[in-house]
């Protein structure tokens, strides 16, 4: 933050040969970012450094998801193609390319623990990858359009899906089945946040809103005032839960 107050901009670098699709920044450190374009490249860098420390090519068509493992030595990347690879960043090579999906693999995302990860399509499913079987062991079906944002609940034991038809849908991972759908909004879900310690989640959508869910009982519980523009493109709950942050295209709440 500059001495005056205002924001000013730390770095600014060129990541792709074309447009930037996703970027993840690592959980575990959170000095390193991992970005994909339409270049069809995944791109490691150092948060910090105007150089990408590896650019792994391999994708047959632009990367539209990537995320971190929880150690940072793991990402894995979908493709518009609907094709995923798990790269291994120590080696800077593939160590698995998994398939399943019809269409674009829009999001990612690993489970707390690292074993597993989900994976959300234009296609409409939802799959969870079991990385010691090296195979999808569940393929969840119901959302009425592309499933763009997937969230694991913070002990593990859950997987909620947001989708472009307006619904949430919380996923039980230990039975394996649907256990509740939220009819959250009136526009596609943009961005899904659980509170780190209590059963409380947001969510956001295309309708311009900002939800407010209890876990326990899958009631609604709040709702914020439609935001300006194009609405809320993110939520995230700071890390002692004491506030709500909602981004959106025009405005930081």
């Amino acid at each position: 933050m500059a001495a005056s107050g205002q924001p000013r901009k730390l770095q600014e670098q060129v990541a792709h040969g074309g447009p930037v699709r996703c970027v993840h920044i690592g959980r575990k450190s959170g000095g390193v970012m991992v970005t994909g374009g339409d270049d069809k490249k995944v791109n490691l860098w150092s948060v910090g450094r105007p150089n990408a420390i590896l650019s792994l090519a391999g994708h047959t068509s632009s990367v539209e998801s990537v995320s971190f493992d929880c150690s940072e030595r793991t990402v894995v990347a979908g493709s518009a193609g609907g094709t995923l690879k798990m790269w291994d960043l120590e080696h800077g090579r593939v160590a698995r390319t998994l398939t399943g999906h019809r269409s674009s693999a829009i999001t990612v995302e690993w489970h707390p623990y690292g074993e597993f990860f989900a994976s959300g399509s234009a296609d409409t499913y939802l799959k969870v990858w079991d990385m010691r079987q090296r195979a999808c062991i569940q393929t969840y079906r119901g959302h009425a359009g592309a499933v763009r944002n997937l969230l694991f609940s913070p002990d593990g034991r859950w997987v909620v899906s947001g989708c472009d038809g307006g619904e949430v849908r919380l996923w039980d991972l230990t039975a394996g089945k649907l256990l509740t759908e939220l009819c959250t909004h009136a526009g596609a879900v943009s961005a899904l946040a659980i509170h780190p310690t209590e059963f409380l989640m947001a969510t956001a959508a295309a309708d311009r809103t900002v939800r407010l869910w209890d876990l326990e009982t899958f009631s609604p519980v709040g709702a914020a005032l439609p935001e300006p523009g194009g609405g809320s493109r993110r939520v995230a709950f700071t890390p002692d839960g004491s506030a709500l942050l909602s981004a959106g295209e025009e405005s930081l709440r």
